[in-house]
């Protein structure tokens, strides 16, 4: 099947972009000069340019023209067991740290019931109650990444870790969290995925509609799962190291 032109010409942009031919703040070429290099209409080339903005390669500036989009730097997001497993501190402060940043966060928690992937995933009964609580992770109090999380109410209700965020334990990672209540975990498994971000994601992150996510689905377990989450990462902002102890 032949590729629609402002496929191509919007593939070709974005070639030159990803190889440095094209690097940030340089101007991309105009309509115009789109549509006579390739042969097409202006309203062709529109549509190509609109593509690139929509995927957040290039911006557009009122009078001026389009230009490469400067990008973040992508800063390594490390998966580690062996620190997971040892540190009652957040792992997501843990990286920060290690970067020389600020890392905190925001979050709502709120009761709700068990969705049919929640519960597959909890090993709970669709409809069962749950804790689900929102992040904001922020670096240096700019927004990086978020995360929505599911915990069991059947093995946390009363106890002084029912709330992730408030009590005694608020801000320990999960391990520490669940470790407080007897209940030690033994696993963490991580499903990686990528999608097109949603509205709300790219509104909350100041990231542009067509960006790219990366999608964590992370469970932690013991004798039986005790947290779930889906962890929504910008590929424009981290790269994933996973380190994995070998016996």
């Amino acid at each position: 099947m032949t590729q629609p032109a402002y496929l191509r010409i919007a593939d070709e942009l974005r070639r030159q972009i990803v190889d440095g031919r094209l690097g940030p703040g340089d101007r991309v070429p105009s309509r115009h000069q789109l549509a006579r290099d390739h042969g097409v209409s202006d309203r062709v080339a529109v549509e190509a340019v609109r593509l690139l903005v929509s995927e957040g390669y290039v911006e557009s500036r009122s009078g001026s023209g389009t230009y490469v989009r400067q990008r973040p730097t992508v800063k390594r997001l490390t998966r580690s067991w062996y620190r997971a497993h040892g540190r009652a501190d957040s792992p997501f402060r843990a990286d920060m740290e290690a970067q020389g940043r600020a890392g905190t966060w925001r979050s709502s928690s709120e009761t709700s019931t068990a969705t049919p992937a929640v519960a597959e995933r909890l090993g709970v009964a669709e409809g069962d109650p749950v804790m689900r609580t929102r992040y904001t992770f922020l670096a240096d109090e700019q927004p990086v990444m978020l995360s929505t999380s599911w915990e069991p109410l059947a093995l946390t209700r009363g106890t002084p870790v029912m709330l992730p965020e408030s009590g005694p334990y608020a801000g320990a990672g999960v391990v520490a969290r669940m470790r407080a209540i007897e209940q030690t975990v033994t696993l963490a498994s991580e499903i990686v995925t990528a999608r097109a971000i949603l509205a709300d994601e790219a509104d909350e992150l100041g990231e542009p509609m067509g960006a790219i996510v990366m999608v964590i689905q992370r469970t932690y377990s013991g004798d039986h799962p005790v947290e779930t989450a889906d962890i929504v990462v910008p590929v424009d902002r981290y790269e994933l190291e996973y380190v994995i102890p070998v016996d």
